[in-house]
């Protein structure tokens, strides 16, 4: 097996462009005493704000986290949680260079009220159709451009069916990719599900995959996946299928190369941020090794430790270096 430390050191000459629906993540934390009495609801006394980078963004986090350059690909809303997300960004060292703002847009904000350790309830505040025709083609160019300029070893789709990725966005980038010998990795969701042809990492859920083939779900297992991962091909002539399986972990196939990796036994908080996790770490893994098993056993690995923080979060480098050095095995 490749040298961790080795590996983890190359991620610094890796840039990554990640495009999709990028969002706030504000939270909202404080203590119940007592149910109001205009309703039977809890009243929750707030005591703490906090805004967090999410959506694609969290992606680009991981990225810059795990030492690779990230650049933000997408199309905000030209209002003040734009402005909020945008600083946020520059904070954390990603490159906002390709980030578009729109007034045909409000930039999306999920906001959360946390007491007594649980979520009590979750506020969107968002806009979800498609991108208009000036904001599609605006995003292309802007996607022609960080190409040219920065020429990528990766780059990351990253769906929350918020609008952004509209078919023909998808449809150009994936040829500029290929045109550019560029790796492509997809965290899909159902509306565009089919549309991601040809790529190179298509990392649905296993929920995601079933409800996409309409297949009635069954047991997870290795005969079910690998089928799963043939209709899939043949609808969307990909290279990799990379399945997440929840607790039960991972599943990849790459031709006939195919396994389930099981998930270690961690202290679960919070779900929320797992998926972007995953994919950020597979692509810089894959992109540094071309190694699908070692991709998927780090990525598992990653998943399981951002799912020990509360919120999303990054994950941390250091720590995963060590997991990945007493975990993996040669």
């Amino acid at each position: 097996m490749k040298d961790i430390h080795a590996l983890f050191k190359s991620f610094d000459d890796i840039k990554v462009g990640i495009i999709g629906d990028v969002m706030l993540d504000s939270y909202m934390w404080g203590r119940v005493d007592r149910i109001s009495p205009e309703a039977p609801v809890p009243v929750v006394a707030i005591n703490k704000k906090e805004l967090r980078i999410g959506g694609a963004g969290n992606v680009a986090l991981n990225i810059c986290a795990l030492g690779a350059k990230a650049s933000i690909i997408a199309v905000a809303g030209n209002d003040d949680d734009g402005m909020a997300l945008k600083k946020m960004f520059d904070e954390n060292a990603i490159d906002t260079s390709f980030l578009l703002q729109s007034s045909k847009r409000i930039t999306t904000n999920k906001i959360r009220v946390i007491a007594r350790n649980q979520q009590m309830m979750r506020l969107d505040n968002e806009l979800t159709t498609d991108l208009g025709y000036e904001d599609e083609n605006r995003l292309i160019l802007a996607v022609q451009h960080y190409i040219a300029q920065e020429k990528p070893q990766v780059i990351i789709l990253e769906d929350y069916n918020k609008g952004v990725l509209t078919e023909l966005v998808i449809q150009k980038v994936i040829d500029l990719c290929r045109h550019n010998n560029i790796i492509v990795a997809v965290d899909p969701k159902r509306k565009n599900f089919f549309n991601y042809r040809n790529v190179d990492i298509f990392k649905p859920n296993f929920k995601e995959a079933v409800e996409g083939l309409n297949l009635i779900s069954t047991e997870i297992n290795e005969g079910l996946l690998k089928e799963i991962h043939q209709q899939l091909h043949e609808k969307l002539q990909h290279d990799i299928s990379f399945i997440t399986l929840s607790e039960k972990g991972v599943f990849y196939q790459q031709y006939t190369n195919a396994a389930i990796i099981p998930s270690h036994i961690r202290n679960v908080a919070d779900v929320s941020g797992a998926g972007d996790t995953v994919i950020a770490v597979a692509s810089l893994v894959y992109a540094a090794t071309k190694d699908v098993k070692l991709m998927a056993e780090i990525a598992n690995i990653a998943g399981g430790l951002v799912c020990e923080e509360v919120g999303t979060a990054a994950i941390d480098k250091g720590k995963l270096l060590k997991e990945c050095g007493a975990l993996l095995v040669s």
